[in-house]
């Protein structure tokens, strides 16, 4: 039987109300922009993918993209959840690098899975926390599936702030990830921050 902490299930339990809070109404934002920034960081995928580079480059390349186009603090600051309060201003400038780093390795090797394929920009609309823009993976050997992008200008720049690969919540996922693996430094967050940086 799986064993969730209380960390965990406290992390959970307040997912829904967190995820509500990362943006303003979306309303005011413009579903265009959002949409242009997507299909913007979807070519350059695209390039990548298309490019004939050793895979070793690609995911470098993939992890520079995700970098660029993802509001790394936003996501950074919501994986710690509760636990970002109690943190300075230092040791939170220092988890964000760690972090950033840790999540581009990640989702840059992710990425991985699309060479050979195509990503394709479908629609775009508002929704609650920002601009939700759908695009599909059309990749080599498998049924097409479903990439959404959750766009926020939020942080003062027009970046995404979540992914949803075929329902699956990167924040969510970051969440739970990150909060194991503070329970297993037993809440050290200068340990975690000191893993993350190495790798």
């Amino acid at each position: 039987m799986l064993h969730l902490s209380r960390r965990a299930a406290l992390a959970q339990g307040g997912a829904l109300a967190a995820l509500l809070a990362l943006a303003p109404a979306a309303l005011a934002q413009d579903v265009g922009r959002a949409r242009a920034l997507v299909d913007e960081l979807v070519a350059q995928v695209n390039a990548v993918i298309a490019s004939g580079l050793p895979e070793a480059a690609m995911i470098d390349r993939f992890a520079a993209i995700f970098l660029a186009y993802a509001d790394v603090p936003t996501i950074a600051r919501y994986s710690l959840g509760a636990d970002a309060r109690a943190l300075s201003a230092d040791q939170m400038a220092r988890y964000t690098q760690a972090f950033a780093a840790y999540v581009a390795r990640k989702y840059g090797s992710r990425f991985r899975e699309f060479i050979g394929g195509q990503v394709v920009v479908e629609d775009a609309r508002p929704v609650p926390n920002g601009i939700e823009v759908r695009t599909t993976a059309y990749l080599r050997g498998q049924a097409p599936f479903r990439v959404d992008f959750w766009v926020s200008d939020r942080s003062g720049q027009l970046k995404f702030f979540n992914m949803v690969v075929e329902g699956v919540n990167m924040l969510l996922a970051e969440r739970t990830e990150i909060q194991a693996m503070l329970d297993q430094r037993r809440g050290d967050v200068e340990r975690l921050i000191a893993d993350l940086a190495r790798g």
